[in-house]
């Protein structure tokens, strides 16, 4: 692939093209029509009301006309796009860096031999995170379209897209419950003591009998004041709606309702303070934690390697699953943003950039974390591995109890809070655009009228919080467990696997390599080169990697049980997480069924017209700058008729007399 010669016109993406761009279906293919489509091009005398009207006339009377009725019902409306670049990459680092990189990173990598888990990580980051990644920005960027209906460019993979929000709805479900209990805590910490702390006078009862079998203050206000757990049995009894967090659940939808109200206006202005805070938060805390006492032996503890680890697949499959949990692949998020990138983005350097950056935020955070529990540690004096543990109990428990033995504790709370609740609504943002997108872009006059949208958007975000308060109930976390454990677990997997090999060889990689190079116009050198090793990703090293991770889940869903504490799932509640993953995947399977009935012929040529795009895939983009510039011919759209009256052809006989 060479360097185009000519810049891009901004304009590219607004009109269209009637010769081939690059990579385009030849003209004998164009003509014809695939089994249903209405669109019929008008490069020969056109049939209208049993008359044989020429080209010209149709257009001229078109023009000279008020549009029809039934020819404007569905108008191509202009889509929104970033402020600047700026909004863009500040919107995808803070979707990207999210919960993961503070709860779940230094957790994983201790856990799985120390500094030794960094180098499966970034095996994983160049072979399957950075892939597809820039698969995602390119295909929503060139479409510019939605997870749906990005898919004309092969309507056999439509389920993939709805596979997307599939997973896309179960994640906003259970993640928005985060940032609630984030809400919870960051009120508790304006209170002086702290509750959770020792110095509070509720506490001191179990200060004084801090034996291994009595829990930490910690641990008593997260499982009894915030969680009421020992008051369910388990999944079939979660109780009564704890109505403190029901109040901060809602209060979080509002936000989240509030911010995305105006798209991608309002929500690419918040994130100049919500992508930038947490990153002035963590390194205040690396500060304040790097003087601490035994702040040395928590972060040799996060970082001293165990070479032994990398012989066991385990770690090798937390690589891969942070990888995908932290960059939020498979979700929708990603396409949808970058599909309101200007069509001459460089989605390369974007890609480098994100990846490279959330990855260097994963293992930053790992200092601000493990510098603090080590003084915990030490103050307690017991090992760190005492104090280290994974999920919300890294940062519901054990953080806030280290929060706890600083000077100006209630300050320290605060602020760690304030960067949970930003971290969480960045990334919430970005699942929920996913949703928002998709659906606009299937239903446009959504789109076009601001009440319709707004009352959309407020059903989907009061959806949501009904939905929730299952998760906010005394026995909410075990359900909050089963669908954060297979929400993005097979399923997700599966959606990215079909998604890299449907791109690659129904689509073509050298086709999508070459939209690639027609969107970064003047592409230079170093993007060819770094295309090429994308190119042999997509075709070979990710899909391998992705079937051997999908083989480990396989196997360690059907060998370990499911646990939250010393609660052990029942068989159907493992069967019910199951069932949502199967859920995501199958629409891959029952829409590619849809597209395959849709078109006629044998099964082989209906497979063939299946994974050919639809003519209106490259209608927007106008691609190959060498080529001459000109409109897609007028169109006429069955079943749309023209009246045509004498006067009509007496002024055609007049135009060409002229002429």
């Amino acid at each position: 692939m060479k360097p185009l010669p000519e810049p891009c016109n901004s304009e590219h993406q607004k009109k269209g093209s009637s010769a081939a761009a690059p990579g385009e279906m030849p003209s004998a293919e164009e003509a014809k029509a695939p089994p249903g489509n209405t669109e019929l091009r008008t490069e020969s005398p056109a049939q209208v009301n049993g008359f044989s009207v020429p080209q010209s006339s149709v257009t001229g009377a078109a023009a000279s006309s008020p549009p029809s009725p039934a020819h404007s019902a569905n108008p191509q409306l202009p889509r929104e796009q970033w402020g600047g670049k700026y909004e863009f990459l500040l919107s995808c680092i803070g979707y990207c860096v999210g919960l993961g990189n503070v709860w779940r990173f230094p957790y994983l990598c201790y856990r799985n031999g120390g500094g030794v888990f960094l180098i499966p990580y970034f095996i994983m980051l160049f072979f399957t995170g950075m892939p597809l990644f820039l698969m995602e920005l390119s295909l929503g960027q060139y479409g510019a379209a939605g997870p749906i209906t990005v898919w004309k460019c092969c309507p056999l993979l439509k389920g993939i897209g709805i596979g997307m929000l599939c997973v896309s709805t179960l994640v906003c479900l259970y993640y928005n419950v985060i940032i609630a209990w984030t809400f919870y805590y960051l009120g508790s910490s304006f209170q002086s003591p702290l509750p959770w702390s020792c110095d509070a006078i509720a506490n001191a009862k179990l200060c004084r009998n801090n034996t291994n079998g009595t829990l930490s203050p910690s641990e008593f206000f997260w499982n009894e004041r915030v969680l009421g757990v020992s008051h369910s049995t388990g999944l079939s009894n979660p109780g009564p709606v704890r109505w403190q967090l029901a109040l901060c659940l809602l209060a979080a939808w509002v936000i989240i309702f509030l911010c995305m109200l105006k798209g991608i206006r309002s929500s690419g202005k918040v994130v100049y303070v919500t992508a930038t805070f947490p990153y002035l938060v963590l390194v205040v805390l690396i500060i304040r934690g790097a003087t601490l006492e035994g702040s040395l032996q928590g972060v040799a503890f996060y970082l001293t390697p165990v070479w032994g680890r990398l012989a066991n697949a385990q770690v090798w499959n937390d690589a891969a699953s942070q990888i995908f949990y932290s960059l939020g692949i498979g979700v929708g998020g990603l396409l949808s943003m970058a599909s309101y990138n200007k069509f001459d983005n460089n989605v390369i350097r974007d890609t480098l950039v994100i990846t490279i950056g959330n990855c260097a935020t994963s293992f930053f955070a790992g200092f601000a974390i493990f510098s603090i529990l080590g003084h915990m540690a030490w103050r307690k004096g017991v090992p760190v591995e005492k104090v280290a543990i994974s999920g919300p109990g890294l940062a519901f428990v054990a953080y806030p109890e280290a929060l706890a033995l600083l000077p100006g504790s209630v300050f320290w709370a605060i602020l760690f809070f304030l960067m949970l609740f930003m971290l969480g609504v960045d990334t919430l943002f970005g699942n929920m655009e996913g949703i928002t997108t998709a659906v606009l872009d299937e239903f446009p006059q959504l789109r076009s009228n601001m009440k319709y949208k707004t009352l959309f958007l407020g059903l989907l975000c009061f959806g949501f919080y009904l939905m929730g308060l299952l998760l906010v109930t005394n026995g909410g976390i075990y359900w909050f467990t089963l669908i954060d454990s297979f929400s993005t677990s097979f399923g997700l997997i599966i959606i990215t696997l079909f998604m890299c090999l449907g791109i690659s060889f129904f689509y073509g990689v050298n086709q999508f390599c070459q939209d690639i190079v027609d969107m970064i116009c003047l592409c230079p050198p170093w993007c060819t080169k770094v295309l090429l090793y994308f190119k042999a990703c997509w075709v070979f090293f990710t899909p391998f990697l992705l079937l051997f991770i999908l083989t480990y889940i396989f196997i360690e869903m059907y060998r370990t049980p499911l646990k939250y504490g010393q609660y052990i799932y029942p068989l159907w509640g493992k069967a019910l997480g199951v069932c949502m993953g199967a859920f995501c995947c199958l629409q891959i399977l029952i829409w590619a069924t849809v597209a395959v009935s849709k078109e006629s012929g044998t099964l082989k040529d209906r497979f063939q017209k299946a994974i050919r795009p639809l003519n209106s895939w490259r209608v927007n983009n106008l691609n190959g700058s060498t080529q001459e510039q000109h409109v897609e011919p007028e169109r006429i759209e069955g079943p749309y008729t023209v009246n045509l009256t004498e006067v009509d052809f007496t002024a055609m006989a007049w135009e060409s007399s002229e002429a």
